[in-house]
C-alpha cells in the first residue's frame, strides 16, 4: 500500500526525501523548506507569528507570553488535513517551541478520526538522529536503505571522531543571542567528536537561558552562534545588539577574534541527516590546521573579527 505522508517535523521531511520517498510526502510544515521539492507541498502547519518580522528579543517575548497563556504557537490547517487523509503522521517530541508538539498532533488525529499511524521522533544526541532514519526507514517499507544511508553518515561521524588533533579548546554554541540560551540536546556531543571542551550544557540537555556571568565563568577560546532556525546572515544581524556590551567584549574569544556564525538553520537547529555536516564545519572551526582539506558547504560558516 502506497503511503501518505503528513510531516509534523522537518528533519522528518528531509529524511523521507533522502530515502526515496518525497513523491509520498503530501504536506508538509510552513518550515519544511529542505530539499527544495518540499516547499511545493501544501502547508498543512503555520505559525501564528511571522519570525522573520521580528527581532531575537520580540521573538522570545512572543513565545512566552503564548505558553504562559496557553494559546498556540502553530496553527492546524484542517481541510489540508482532511483532503489528504494520510494514513501516517510523523512528528516531534522534542520541544513544543521548535515545531508543532502533543497537542497538534492529538487534534490532527481527532479530526482524522483516530485512523492515521504516528511515528513520534524524540531524538537527543547524533545517535538517536540516526536511528529515528532507521526508524522512519522501517515505517515506510525502506529498512534496507535507511541502514545503507546511517552507515554512509557513520562513517563520516568516524572520519571526524578518529583523526588525532591536537589541543582541545573549550567550545560554547549558543543556540540564542536575545537573551542568551545555551545550545544543548545533540550540539555538545558534536562539539567533542570534533575535538573541543563543550561548556555549560552537556549532551541530551535541553537548551537554556543562561547569563554573561555564566559565559564569563567558562572563558571559551571559541564561541560559536547558532540561533535556532537562523542562517549566516541574519545571526550577524542580530549579533549587532549584542557585540558592544562591556561584559562580551571582554570574553577571551572575543578578543582572540574566535566566534563563528555558522548556518544553524540548515545544519544544527534540525536533528536531520544534514547534523552530520554540522559536525564537519564544527570540525573545521575547532581544528582547522587538521581538517584543513574538509570541504563544508557555502556560506554555511563565517568568522567575526574583533574590531577594539
Amino acid at each position: 500500500m502506497e503511503n501518505r505522508i503528513v510531516s509534523f517535523l522537518p528533519s522528518a521531511t528531509e529524511i523521507l526525501y533522502d530515502l526515496g520517498m518525497g513523491d509520498q510526502v503530501l504536506a508538509v510544515t510552513h518550515e519544511c523548506n529542505y530539499p527544495s521539492e518540499a516547499k511545493t507541498k501544501p502547508r498543512v502547519i503555520h505559525s501564528v507569528f511571522d519570525p522573520e518580522k521580528m527581532t531575537s528579543q520580540e521573538i522570545d517575548r512572543k513565545v512566552v507570553e503564548l505558553m504562559r497563556s496557553g494559546k498556540d504557537i502553530y496553527v492546524l490547517d484542517e481541510q489540508v488535513l482532511k483532503d489528504i487523509n494520510p494514513n501516517l503522521i510523523v512528528a516531534q517530541g522534542i520541544c513544543e517551541v521548535c515545531s508543532p508538539f502533543t497537542k497538534e498532533i492529538n487534534r490532527a488525529v481527532t479530526i482524522l478520526g483516530g485512523k492515521p499511524d504516528v511515528l513520534i521522533l524524540d531524538p537527543r544526541n547524533l545517535d538517536d538522529i540516526l536511528d529515528n532514519v532507521i526508524e522512519v526507514g522501517k515505517k515506510v517499507g525502506k529498512t534496507s536503505q535507511a541502514q545503507t544511508f546511517v552507515h554512509k553518515l557513520r562513517s563520516k561521524i568516524k572520519s571526524i571522531q578518529h583523526v588525532p588533533k591536537g589541543a582541545r579548546p573549550k567550545v560554547l554554541c549558543i543556540e540564542w543571542l536575545d537573551p542568551l540560551f545555551t545550545a544543548g540536546h545533540w550540539v555538545p556531543q558534536m562539539v567533542e567528536l570534533a575535538g573541543g571542551i563543550n561548556g555549560i550544557s552537556a549532551t541530551r540537555d535541553q537548551s537554556r537561558r543562561m547569563g554573561l556571568d555564566e559565559v564569563a565563568k567558562f572563558d571559551p577560546d571559541i564561541i560559536i552562534l547558532m540561533p535556532c532556525g537562523f542562517d549566516v546572515k541574519r545571526t550577524l544581524q542580530e549579533y549587532e545588539k549584542i557585540i558592544d556590551k562591556e561584559d562580551w567584549r571582554s570574553l577571551r574569544a572575543v578578543k582572540q577574534g574566535q566566534v563563528y556564525a555558522v548556518n544553524a538553520n540548515e545544519y544544527f537547529s534540525k536533528p536531520g541527516p544534514r547534523t552530520i555536516t554540522g559536525l564537519e564545519i564544527l570540525a573545521k572551526i575547532i581544528n582547522p590546521d587538521t581538517f584543513r582539506d574538509l570541504h563544508v558547504p557555502r556560506n554555511s560558516v563565517q568568522k567575526i573579527e574583533f574590531e577594539s
